[in-house]
């Protein structure tokens, strides 16, 4: 059985800004700086903007709905997406959706995408 939920719902969820805890994790190499490209998470993080990335986020537990994910692109191994996960799958995949449903390219064109594509949680923007 999966879980689902409006993106519209989920979008309600603001990313934090980057706090003295994060930038501490940035230095001790606990977090990754990843540069946004794209509309598709628009208004909650904007092309050009800065995330920081928790790569070890998902190693003991799973992702939750409305966490804001990078993660590997299902068929294209030189892209990387920063999406908000929409759904579990009880097959080990996950629904994720952009903030910005028009120019967004996510589970609605490429299906769930495996728990294993998942790169870490986006933890905060600069």
């Amino acid at each position: 059985m999966s879980t689902r939920t409006e993106v519209s719902e989920l979008a309600r969820t603001p990313l934090s800004l980057v706090g003295i805890g994060e930038l501490i994790a940035l230095a001790f190499g606990k977090r990754e700086q990843v540069r946004v490209e794209g509309q598709s998470m628009v208004p909650t993080v904007l092309p050009g903007d800065l995330v920081l990335v928790d790569p070890a986020a998902y190693r003991r537990k799973q992702p939750r709905l409305g966490d804001i994910v990078l993660c590997r692109h299902p068929f294209r191994s030189d892209v990387k997406l920063i999406k908000r996960v929409a759904g579990l799958n009880p097959d080990g995949a996950m629904d994720l959706r952009g903030d910005n449903p028009k120019q967004s390219t996510d589970s609605s064109t490429l299906g769930a995408v495996p728990f294993d594509h998942l790169l870490g949680r986006v933890t905060s923007r600069r």
